[in-house]
């Protein structure tokens, strides 16, 4: 019986023997000649062993020895990064409509949750209409132009929050003040009413939930039912006459009248897109912004100063202001270059095989565009990893997709739509904080000390929230 048994466990090792070889070959066997350069992967899980906790760091590190092109398994899907600006020029503008279609996790297929959002539809005539609709109802600038009132409002509500807090000497919780005043900035743009109250913390699990839906793919379903009631609500109430539609008006109006364009599935879907990509990625800006002014204290004095001389001690940032605060807006910029909301943008892949630098790769190829490895290129800005808005005063880049060392917001057709909103409300939310508050760490905490640690998710959080106490202006 030992004797059996031993001739099992042998055969058993030359059977496994004989199978590593040829797993490594099935990688091989009939795939394009002239792939881009990449790690070797291991057997059924590709290189996903080497990404880690913090993947963005991880790709930028083998994009060192491999190439600003390089092409890997992680696990079964094929995937390209790109770490360059030129790379990325290539895949966001020369090439874009081949790199256009997004690459969908199989957790929303599986949902149903890629069907009707604008951000996951492909380029076409349905994707073209959602886009002309929020282009036209709500980023053009006669509509932003037309909202700022709503919008200096709930920052006028932030502050006075703050100011709550300096009375009993409470700390502020940045992320989640921003988050929920960002939230009711959309909410009361799209459905005319808060959905937060604007001086409790009420905004908590709404924040949790939107940082958690693309993790657990059911939780749209949640933030749907939200939308669903708002739809009825607003249905089933008899149309009163005002000067202004919001935004759910419109998007009612254009269904009713031709339900071939936007039905309520796109609805519902479009708004997603909107809370999404408009209340975390703003508020986690914000919350960096705030971290690396605190964290560099000339920095701070510099732009209080500029405040102080251009709209007054204590008064709250509006956005005719910005044109006059460039050092506020270079802070802006020097936040989103080192701290980009989405480390990868959103993955796409493309519908074809395509050549790129010379290089097949083959159809269906996820691509990342890791922008958090472009913004701290040492070739392309100088002392890449020290925090220096002074930077943007000379370099004239801007964020708006047509420098691609610069590019938070993506690039070609697949721009986020929300740009527009983004560049108004970060300087403004920034430059009120400074201007009307001194800011305290916790515990006496040495500037210098300040946990600057990433926490890598759809968006690049800090892995310790920053609360902070207000203080008095003298």
């Amino acid at each position: 019986m030992e004797f059996v048994e031993i001739v099992v466990i042998v055969i058993a090792l030359c059977i496994s023997c004989a199978l590593i070889p040829a797993t490594f070959l099935v990688f091989r066997v009939g795939k394009p000649k002239n792939l881009p350069p990449g790690p070797t992967p291991l057997p059924f899980i590709g290189s996903l062993h080497l990404l880690g906790d913090q993947p963005h760091q991880s790709l930028a590190n083998l994009a060192k020895t491999h190439g600003p092109i390089m092409f890997l398994k992680l696990g079964h899907i094929t995937t390209l990064v790109i770490s360059s600006a030129d790379a990325a020029k290539q895949v966001l503008q020369k090439q874009d409509l081949v790199f256009s279609t997004r690459h969908i996790p199989d957790a929303l297929n599986a949902h149903n949750h890629a069907q009707s959002p604008v951000v996951w539809l492909p380029v076409g005539a349905q994707w073209r209409t959602l886009r002309r609709i929020l282009n036209s109802n709500i980023f053009s600038t006669e509509s932003l132009d037309a909202n700022q009132h709503l919008r200096s409002q709930k920052v006028h509500e932030l502050m006075a929050y703050c100011q709550r807090a300096t009375k009993s000497n409470d700390s502020v919780n940045i992320g989640r003040a921003a988050f929920r005043t960002t939230l009711n900035i959309l909410s009361n743009t799209i459905f005319s009413k808060d959905l937060t109250d604007p001086y409790e913390d009420s905004g908590k699990e709404f924040r949790e939930l939107v940082g958690d839906m693309m993790v657990e793919a059911g939780k749209p379903n949640l933030v749907f039912e939200v939308f669903e009631e708002l739809m009825e609500e607003r249905l089933g109430m008899e149309r009163l006459k005002q000067e202004e539609d919001d935004v759910l008006d419109v998007c009612l109006k254009i269904s009713e009248e031709n339900p071939d364009a936007i039905n309520g599935a796109h609805i519902r879907g479009m708004f997603l897109d909107l809370f999404v990509a408009g209340t975390d990625t703003t508020s986690n800006t914000l919350e960096w912004a705030m971290t690396e002014v605190l964290h560099n204290p000339h920095i701070m004095a510099k732009a209080k100063k500029e405040l102080i001389e251009n709209i007054g001690k204590g008064k709250i940032v509006e956005e005719p202001d910005i044109m006059r605060l460039p050092y506020l807006s270079c802070i802006v910029k020097e936040t989103l270059r080192i701290h980009p909301p989405a480390a990868f943008l959103i993955p796409r892949k493309n519908e074809t095989k395509v050549t790129l630098n010379d290089y097949t790769i083959p159809k269906g190829t996820q691509v990342l565009v890791n922008v958090w490895a472009i913004g701290r290129d040492p070739t392309l800005w100088e002392d890449s990893l020290e925090f220096k808005p002074e930077r943007f005063l000379t370099l004239g880049r801007d964020v708006r997709g047509q420098h691609f060392e610069l590019i938070p917001f993506g690039a070609g057709r697949r721009l986020c739509p929300g740009l527009p909103l983004a560049v108004r409300m970060l300087p403004v939310i920034l430059g009120s904080l400074l201007n009307n508050f001194d800011w305290n760490l916790n515990g006496g905490i040495n500037p210098e000390k300040l946990d600057m640690t990433e926490k890598f998710g759809i968006t690049l959080q800090k892995a310790g929230p920053l609360c902070i106490i207000p203080i008095p202006l003298n």
